[in-house]
């Protein structure tokens, strides 16, 4: 493996911090991925800030709440050392805990933004995502609600998740965006076509996640199915199980080829290639790959030592078009949906 080592920078926007060029995707620590280790988590999260990592990715949904309340101790003890990241937009109804309703209309954002202050006891939220689009609310408005918490206070940047191209021209028409984010892995490619082109001209920091493929790219399972707990919801996405599954398994030797040439891991090589899009397509890249685990953050921030060659990338490049089943049952909620 990798030598562990400090991370580099990036800048977060234009205008923004610069920030450790690999962030850390906190979700799995209180939800989603079945079964979770308090104890390790908050160890995971000391050792990534040891490590150069400070931006640092939650949302309201995770736990409906849960995620930020668990975050907020840390964010208190290193306040000035860490860029707090959350998003709005999920809506929990009461009656039904597992479904999310999607709201970006002003009386709702006004709700989440406080409800997030109060649940990470922070006075301001450093980055403020919209979670996902309400194609019933024109985005201009979403974001001119979002500008004004900005001009409050509550709120220092803005952030996109999961938008069209045209989407992100019409919000950073009404306020700057500083960052988007969106699936990018070497399974998962949709936005390279359109939104990575419009970032780049709007002065835009992509922040891919899931850039490990949800687990699946390091290795770690091969079908939902069988090698997740029941509680796990990667057993309701279409590529991780039955012959979608056996399909995309094999879709990693490349990535073995090009790891053992690096004494490297499968998750180190398919970060290190996320991590040289920034090169590729001339923009600031900070994935934000999740872990629960200290050993797994080292490996992770180890990767961003790792230059890919051109044969290597050229090794990896047909794998996302070979990938088997969506992303999603429902791609209408994302940027490949509606592009």
């Amino acid at each position: 493996m990798t030598d562990v080592g400090r991370i580099g920078t990036a800048a977060l926007g234009e205008d923004g911090p610069s920030v450790g060029v690999q962030g850390l995707g906190c979700m799995g620590m209180s939800f989603a991925y079945g079964p979770t280790d308090a104890d390790a988590s908050r160890a995971t999260l000391e050792r990534a800030l040891e490590l150069g990592v400070t931006l640092y990715d939650t949302a309201d949904a995770y736990g409906a709440g849960d995620n930020e309340r668990f975050l907020a101790p840390f964010f208190k003890a290193h306040r000035d050392e860490v860029v707090v990241a959350t998003k709005f937009a999920l809506s929990i109804p009461p009656e039904d805990p597992t479904r999310r309703i999607i709201r970006n209309d002003a009386p709702y954002i006004r709700e989440a933004v406080e409800a997030s202050l109060k649940r990470l006891d922070v006075d301001v939220i450093d980055l403020y995502y919209m979670h996902r689009r309400d194609l019933d609310v024109p985005i201009e408005e979403t974001v001119g609600v979002m500008a004004e918490l900005v001009r409050e206070g509550k709120v220092k940047q803005l952030g996109l998740s999961e938008v069209t191209a045209g989407e992100l021209r019409a919000a950073h028409g009404a306020h700057p965006i500083a960052a988007v984010q969106s699936e990018w892995s070497l399974f998962s490619r949709d936005i390279e076509a359109r939104v990575v082109p419009a970032a780049r001209e709007l002065g835009v920091t992509l922040v891919p996640y899931s850039p490990l493929g949800r687990g699946f790219l390091t290795g770690s399972f091969a079908d939902a199915d069988q090698d997740l707990t029941a509680d796990d919801f990667r057993r309701q996405m279409p590529r991780f199980t039955g012959a979608n599954a056996a399909a995309n398994a094999a879709l990693l030797d490349p990535i073995r080829t090009v790891a053992e040439a690096h004494d490297a891991t499968l998750g180190q090589i398919a970060l290190a290639w996320v991590h040289q899009q920034s090169e590729i397509h001339d923009l600031p890249v900070i994935p934000i790959p999740g872990t629960r685990k200290p050993t797994r953050v080292e490996e992770n921030t180890s990767a961003t030592h790792i230059t890919l060659t051109q044969e290597e990338l050229a090794l990896l490049e047909p794998i996302a078009k070979k990938v088997a089943g969506a992303r999603y049952k429902d791609m209408a909620f994302t940027s490949a949906g509606r592009e």
